[in-house]
């Protein structure tokens, strides 16, 4: 199997199942009153207080706060027509790199 099938095994798989569609009708709200999220979630939490292991914690709320902040309405407003709104995306790029920034120096920066 060449590498140009498996990416349209993978394309035509992303369609069948409405994948892109499923993002964008994602309800966090729901997710975070599901219990069969919930449960599991709170558990790695506990698991990582009893642990110790502050990094990882550090680790896991800032993706939770980059996901949630890339469903705020600010976000929406990046990109208007086909035109990218340089003076809102800046921002973004910057507290984007700060966050990969502190990410990076939390894996590799430290040893415990």
């Amino acid at each position: 199997m060449n590498l140009g099938s498996f990416a349209d095994s993978i394309g035509q798989l992303i369609e069948k199942t409405h994948l892109v569609a499923q993002i964008k009708a994602f309800d966090i709200v729901g997710l975070f009153t599901n219990p069969w999220f919930l449960v599991p979630f709170i558990a790695l939490v506990g698991y990582l207080l009893y642990k110790q292991a502050f990094r990882d914690l550090i680790i896991l709320g800032l993706i939770l706060g980059v996901w949630y902040v890339s469903g705020t309405p600010y976000m929406h407003t990046l990109v208007v027509g086909d035109q990218i709104q340089i003076s809102k995306v800046l921002p973004v790029v910057f507290g984007g790199a700060a966050v990969l920034g502190l990410i990076i120096y939390l894996l590799l920066g430290r040893s415990d």
